[in-house]
């Protein structure tokens, strides 16, 4: 059975200020939350403050999103990034948090040179290293170059280096109708983070849906692919946490702590469903 210990939720689900959105994940019985910098640097009263609401919280802060377009750029727009990504070590120093997700480019001017992404996302886990932060590498379903969970996973092997690994994201999976059975071949300890989402409509503009009409595994339409999704991932190994990166209009209209019931429902249905599985 999952532990519910293993399961957080991403702040991009809940409105409200930081303090509102702490109080609702730790009151929904959470553990563990997914930051975003806008959390920190957005806080009215000033970053400080913010750091100061996380510790006090009590929450682990288990992951921080997102990095956007890095992979596969040169000259200055690379330099560019990579200051972007030192400043969010930084930040990420400031709430403890060890693990940085960053999302497959969508960027023109990236190179689709598979060796090319690979290195740049060595260097990446390379600067990550001094600060402790480690690097979840995940395909956006519309990425340019790699836009496919297989594809990510045989970008972090060409990398190589221990400090970069897969990061999971199941509504990514689910609208490319990849096949789930590769993940036999994926150890588990490679892969770093994943995140868990369901949706209801049709696919008609993809991205439109994922940034907008997400929904919570087990309010959706795809719980059988979520369950033998997250059994793979069991049976391959992984040890880590879920966390539900649920981005929904409607949920932003209603209290935080609605919603992260919601989560916490979810959270339970999974634990149960795969202690049945057994």
């Amino acid at each position: 059975m999952l532990e519910l210990s293993r399961f957080a939720m991403n702040t991009n689900a809940l409105a409200g200020t930081l303090e509102e959105k702490l109080r609702a994940v730790k009151s929904a019985g959470f553990r563990s939350i997914v930051l975003s910098g806008a959390d920190l640097v957005g806080h009215p009263d000033g970053a400080e403050v913010a750091f100061d609401l996380v510790a006090d919280s009590g929450l682990k802060v288990i992951a921080f999103q997102m990095l956007h377009d890095f992979e596969g750029l040169s000259g200055q727009m690379l330099d560019y990034k990579i200051d972007i990504a030192r400043s969010m070590f930084d930040l990420m120093g400031s709430v403890d948090a060890s693990l940085l997700i960053v999302a497959s480019t969508t960027s023109p001017y990236a190179s689709g040179e598979k060796d090319k992404i690979a290195e740049d996302l060595a260097m990446l886990g390379m600067l990550a290293e001094p600060p402790g932060v480690r690097i979840a590498y995940g395909a956006l379903a519309w990425g340019r170059w790699i836009n496919e969970y297989t594809a990510a996973w045989e970008i972090v092997e060409r990398a190589g280096h221990a400090n970069v690994g897969l990061a999971i994201d199941s509504f990514h999976l689910l609208a490319r109708g990849t096949s789930r059975e590769h993940f036999d071949g994926i150890p588990g300890d490679r892969i770093f983070l994943v995140q868990l989402a369901d949706y209801l409509w049709d696919l008609d503009d993809l991205i439109e849906t994922s940034r907008h009409r997400r929904v919570f595994p087990s309010e959706g339409n795809h719980n059988v692919a979520i369950l033998d999704l997250v059994g793979r991932i069991e049976r391959a190994g992984y040890t880590g946490d879920y966390s539900f990166d649920v981005v929904n209009d409607d949920y932003l209209h209603l209290p935080a702590g609605a919603v992260a019931v919601r989560g916490r429902k979810a959270a339970t249905w999974l634990a149960a469903q795969s202690a049945t599985a057994r």
